[in-house]
């Protein structure tokens, strides 16, 4: 029976396939860990650390300010348990000090968010460039692996060019790639998600997470660019689905913003079976209970009695939307608040606190795309990122069954699972 050679467990090559965040992270840290293995990174285009470039609007967020592992693990819709451990053992604030032991200050906003203090993504690229080339990693670009065979203790890849070559570990790190078939469709691992499934692993169907909304609705006609701070968002018709709450934007094509996409990431398989087609409810002022909405809207009538209702948007509401839930609400604008009686209040208050609207469909927020399924993490150990089918295969990033909501989770969860696969590849 074959047995790994000793040059093989103490000098192990390791194949880190996609040069994302996850995959650099994880050949540093293996590099750094055991200098004497040898690391090759395999990315199918031409550069490297594409995502880390688009990110954040080119700014990229590299993490969230939860030093605590359990808070933070509640903002993965897919992960939040398993991923207690992992950032028990590389956490946010590890993160931070890793970069900014590197020549990455960062700056904290106020909602949380992390990002270079330089503002530009290019500082965590120069980064993670710089710290791969002096740990005398090598990258091959144009250089997509198309299939993975286990070979007695290794692994026989296949390169994009045909060429074939051995690997003593395998990291499987390339983000996730949603599938655009319908629910019900047979779905055929593509990518990595293929490469998964040949050496064993079952593969969760990838949809879309963190998008934005598809309204036709003559509401939010004309309203392109209004952001309401704070809404609730409630998918009507998904049981046990919580409200979102937080900023939103009204868009050319419908809603956008952090409580759409938030609502987004934890009904993504949800939204998915049902076609993207589903009706939602918008509380615009989230501050007043809904029994304490008459009353409001008494008060605001005695104080301005002689005003029409279209003369000003309250509660911070801009005009201009205010005058189309009036509308909506089956009031005319030019009323006199005055005249408001308790039925038409009951009317208006009915439409600030649950206006229905009926999403038709998705589309990415900008490039920052997320999938939500992949890699089941019971087929993973998440101590070591080790496949508990396959010894020597590992994952990281995306490509696994975890996704986080914005502001920097993503990120999070590819230098958590990048660190603890990049040791474990390491050590042998």
């Amino acid at each position: 029976m074959p047995t790994p050679s000793s040059t093989s467990r103490n000098s192990p090559h390791i194949a880190v396939i996609g040069g994302g965040p996850a995959g650099f992270f994880a050949a540093i840290t293996a590099r750094r860990a055991n200098p004497h293995c040898r690391v090759t990174i395999f990315e199918k285009s031409a550069r490297v650390l594409g995502k880390v470039k688009i990110s954040g609007g080119g700014r990229c967020n590299i993490t969230h300010d939860s030093p605590d592992p359990r808070e933070l693990a509640t903002h993965y819709p897919r992960g939040h348990r398993e991923l207690i451990g992992p950032f028990t053992r590389f956490g946010a604030t590890d993160t931070m000090a890793w970069f900014t032991a590197r020549g990455v200050p960062l700056r904290t906003y106020p909602d949380g968010c992390l990002f270079p203090a330089s503002n530009d993504s290019q500082s965590v690229m120069d980064c993670l460039t710089s710290a791969a080339r002096q740990a005398g990693i090598t990258v091959r670009t144009r250089s997509g692996v198309n299939a993975a065979a286990r070979e007695g203790y290794r692994f026989r890849l296949t390169v994009a060019d045909g060429k074939t070559l051995t690997a003593d570990r395998v990291l499987l790190a390339t983000g996730g790639k949603a599938s655009h078939g319908a629910c019900g469709q047979e779905y055929r691992p593509t990518g990595a998600y293929a490469l998964a499934a040949a050496l064993g692993h079952a593969i969760i169907t990838p949809v879309p997470s963190l998008f934005t909304f598809t309204v036709k609705d003559p509401l939010l006609e004309g309203l392109a660019g209004i952001v309401v701070d704070p809404v609730s968002v409630r998918a009507t018709g998904v049981i046990g689905l919580q409200p979102e709450s937080g900023p939103l934007l009204i868009t050319h094509w419908g809603l956008s913003g952090p409580a759409v996409l938030q609502l987004s990431a934890w009904g993504a398989r949800a939204f998915y079976e049902v076609g993207y087609r589903f009706p939602i409810a918008v509380d615009w002022v989230p501050g007043l209970k809904a029994g304490g909405m008459d009353q409001a809207l008494a008060e605001l009538a005695a104080a301005n009695t002689s005003k029409q209702l279209k003369t000003f948007g309250p509660w911070n509401l801009s005009r201009r939307l205010w005058v189309r839930l009036v509308e909506r609400a089956g009031l005319d604008p030019a009323r006199r608040w005055g005249d408001l009686g308790p039925r038409q209040r009951t009317t208006l208050a009915r439409i600030l606190k649950g206006c229905e609207l009926q999403v038709t469909g998705q589309s990415a927020f900008k490039e920052e795309f997320v999938a939500c399924g992949g890699v089941p993490l019971k087929e993973v150990d998440m101590r070591t990122m080790q496949s508990r089918l396959t010894p020597g295969l590992f994952f990281a990033g995306e490509v696994l069954d975890i996704d986080g909501v914005t502001g920097g989770f993503n990120f999070q969860a590819c230098w958590t699972t990048g660190h603890l696969a990049g040791l474990a590849m390491a050590a042998g």
